[in-house]
């Protein structure tokens, strides 16, 4: 028989009444890449920009996020937006309120932009509350978010545009051998003809059955998108990613009905509603969001659950150590993106994959913890 009295018993789970946020710190590092890359929109990168915020309450209490940009642009100004006009709004609220909290932000940044710099530093902001308030349930984020699976399979995402086929092909290699099953190529050159041979070279390394996904980053008409995979159906790719802007959502839906390869896109739409319109509309089987530029994790979840609604599969772009905690919390996860933008040489505790998968840090909160004495002398400010 079920025990009343114990579920109505208050004192088995003790939570303080009352909560401030102390303090919100922001810090800004150019984090240099292992070599340079590239891809068909924007071209030779050889660093990224980092932008940490710290939320510490008047006990003590902390929660950590971040979100990134390409190169060094934008982050100065990220940064300086949480410093000036975000960390002014969130000093003496109570940081559970997370939803109250980024329905302030969002309305307080609006009218400058409702994506862009503006929900860059909103996302690094909503990161770190959730992070906090995992922390102060003692629970790991992906079972505090809803808890599906703690592993997700994973792919490798090579910003590989100006690499030679043998180049690819020991990327590849290198995935696999860190245990990624699932291989994604960049392209977007004007000769598809070009494009097949180094798919083919891929697949046929591959072999038939792993998983094959080529990115052409936005740099195609809807026509040459059309063109295209039609020529690449014989590659069994599982999907092709961006072929053109994500504004045009008529021509999405063109090449998603007309095409015989799925499309993916989202890691430049910046707002459930957007995402809302490309889902309903037909635009794509996979939406790709991005917690580092949607509004953080609270907009992902609400991405992934107008996804469920339409039976579709959320896969996610960069920031792998923290979006491996959202996908293995919901039961429509696709594909993990394992990025070149990476931090790993800076984690204390590296994400584990093994056997074609990600696993979720059970550790409280998003369980990601930054070396900072090692990443120091790439601050900025």
């Amino acid at each position: 028989m079920l025990n009343r009295t114990s579920l109505s018993d208050a004192s088995a789970v003790s939570y303080p009444r009352e909560m401030k946020i102390r303090s919100v710190e922001t810090e800004l590092y150019h984090v240099p890449l292992a070599k340079p890359l590239a891809d068909a929109v924007h071209g030779v990168q050889r660093e990224f920009s980092l932008v940490v915020v710290k939320i510490m309450t008047e006990d003590g209490a902390t929660g950590m996020g971040y979100t990134y940009s390409v190169g060094q642009v934008g982050g100065t100004s990220i940064a300086t937006l949480i410093k000036d006009n975000l960390a002014p709004i969130l000093v003496g609220e109570d940081p559970r309120r997370i939803e109250q909290l980024w329905q302030k932000m969002w309305w307080a940044l609006h009218y400058v932009g409702r994506s862009g710099i503006a929900v860059f530093g909103l996302s690094a902001i909503d990161n770190a509350l959730w992070d906090l308030k995992a922390r102060l349930a003692a629970e790991p984020l992906w079972r505090f978010l809803g808890g599906h699976d703690n592993k997700v399979e994973a792919y490798g995402g090579g910003i590989d545009f100006d690499m030679s086929i043998d180049e690819l092909l020991a990327q590849t290699q290198g995935f696999l051998d860190a245990g990624i099953n699932a291989i994604k190529i960049k392209i977007g050159r004007d000769s598809i003809a070009q494009e097949c041979e180094r798919i083919a070279a891929v697949r046929e390394f591959l072999g038939p059955d792993r998983k094959l996904m080529v990115d052409v980053n936005m740099k195609w008409s809807v026509e040459q998108a059309l063109r295209a995979v039609r020529a690449f159906e014989q590659y069994n790719l599982y999907w092709i990613e961006e072929p053109i802007i994500p504004d045009d959502v008529e021509g999405n839906r063109r090449i998603e009905m007309e095409g015989p390869i799925p499309v993916a896109s989202g890691e430049n739409l910046h707002s459930i509603y957007e995402f809302k319109q490309m889902i309903s509309v037909g635009g794509i089987s996979f939406p790709d969001a991005d917690i580092s530029n949607l509004g953080g994790i609270s907009a992902l979840m609400k991405v992934a659950h107008i996804a469920e609604a339409y039976n579709r599969n959320l896969t996610t772009h960069g920031i792998q150590e923290m979006h491996v905690s959202c996908l293995a919390a919901i039961p429509n996860a696709s594909l993990l993106e394992i990025h070149a933008f990476r931090i790993d040489d800076f984690l204390i505790h590296p994400m584990e994959i093994r056997d074609g998968y990600a696993y979720a840090s059970d550790r409280p909160g998003h369980g990601v913890e930054i070396d900072w004495d090692r990443i120091a002398q790439h601050r900025i400010m």
